[in-house]
């Protein structure tokens, strides 16, 4: 199955802005959230509170992926402007 990943955050650091799987042999969004998660050990704190989205649409691990699909993976954001005074 082909999938485009698109990265942001931090991940966008790791990986690059985006990636495309030409052969990925999950169903899943936990299977790709896995796979990932093997690529890069480094960053494990983060793949438990990343959020996802399938075709511009939120999805959960249960999400199953089809051929083409393009998924985000949006970890969370932090940091800001701080106090506007």
């Amino acid at each position: 199955m082909r999938l485009e990943v698109l990265f942001f955050g931090v991940l966008r650091d790791r990986f690059s802005e985006r990636e495309e799987l030409l052969q990925f042999p999950g169903s899943t969004v936990a299977e790709l959230l896995r796979y990932y998660r093997a690529v890069a050990p480094e960053s494990a704190g983060i793949w438990e509170t990343i959020a996802v989205a399938v075709n511009q649409q939120y999805a959960t691990a249960a999400t199953v992926l089809r051929d083409g699909d393009e998924v985000a993976l949006l970890p969370p954001v932090s940091g800001g402007a701080g106090d506007a005074r």
